[in-house]
């Protein structure tokens, strides 16, 4: 998805993704999206995941915190066109995706292409390790997602440091030769601050969050570095089919692709305005 508007630069996606559920792709998520607004950014958070976890955090969030468009990309709601449903504010600069479990290798390109910044979040599990092998796979190798173009970057999640399963962790991660972003500590501020509809920026005290807040600080240049690099053809290329953009609410075409024949088109990413279901996160 590319967004060109005179005077300003792309539209940013910073997308999350790992099919397995649990792996803290929400809780991320919506960190990211807060610390994007709080920096004064106009930033939108899409959820494609059907508990619709993502949305009842915005739907919960404090209307004096800065605002977040939300987006229900789960929804498919009748008698309305999907583009329609695709449109967001032509203010909107950062795209946050969250996207859903249980997906297949075949529909990764859908959320990778076009995105600046590629995030995988893993658990100290020998299960997770799994499935993140697993997905690492068909990123590289069905998505087409380039380690060289360096979008491509895992976190060490939910992570006690100095424990067996952190070291087995990071052992992994390293062989992965991926740059590992960020490490993400174990902390029930999390879980307090996704209950408030805030970001780990957001809580208070302050004072409770600092161990929390450095593992984000590498984490965040590398977010930041990838934001600042233009977007190449590769980038924009999907190994299935074209994906339309989208510039001011209204499809636009995106760079010609080749589609292979014996595959069907792949959808347009959802975006819209909605009210989540109600409930808290």
């Amino acid at each position: 998805m590319l967004l060109n508007i005179p005077g300003h630069s792309e539209l940013r996606k910073i997308v999350f993704l790992n099919p397995k559920g649990g792996s803290g792709k929400t809780t991320l998520a919506v960190s990211l999206a807060a610390y994007m607004a709080t920096q004064g950014r106009k930033a939108a958070l899409m959820d494609f995941d059907p508990q619709a976890s993502s949305m009842r955090w915005a739907h919960i969030r404090p209307q004096e915190r800065p605002f977040i468009y939300s987006v229900a990309a789960f929804e498919h709601t009748p008698g309305v066109t999907r583009s329609f449903q695709l449109r967001i504010p032509p203010d909107i600069r950062h795209l946050v995706v969250d996207t859903p479990a249980a997906m297949s290798a075949q529909r990764l390109s859908q959320f990778t292409r076009g995105a600046h910044a590629i995030l995988v979040p893993v658990l100290p599990s020998d299960v997770d390790i799994h499935a993140a092998s697993q997905l690492v796979a068909d990123l590289l190798l069905v998505a087409k997602v380039s380690r060289r173009m360096g979008r491509l970057g895992v976190i060490a999640n939910r992570v006690r440091e100095n424990t067996l399963a952190y070291r087995r962790l990071m052992r992994f991660l390293e062989s992965l030769n991926i740059p590992i972003v960020g490490i993400v500590r174990d902390s029930q501020n999390y879980v307090r601050s996704v209950e408030q509809g805030i970001g780990i920026h957001e809580l208070q005290p302050a004072s409770q969050t600092v161990k929390d807040l450095e593992g984000w600080v590498p984490l965040i240049n590398w977010i930041e570095q990838r934001l600042a690099t233009p977007l190449t053809p590769r980038d924009l290329m999907s190994p299935l089919s074209a994906v339309p953009s989208v510039r001011g609410g209204a499809e636009v075409p995106a760079a010609p692709v080749t589609a292979d024949p014996g595959q069907p088109e792949a959808p347009l990413m959802p975006m819209r305005r909605s009210d989540p279901p109600a409930g808290r996160s």
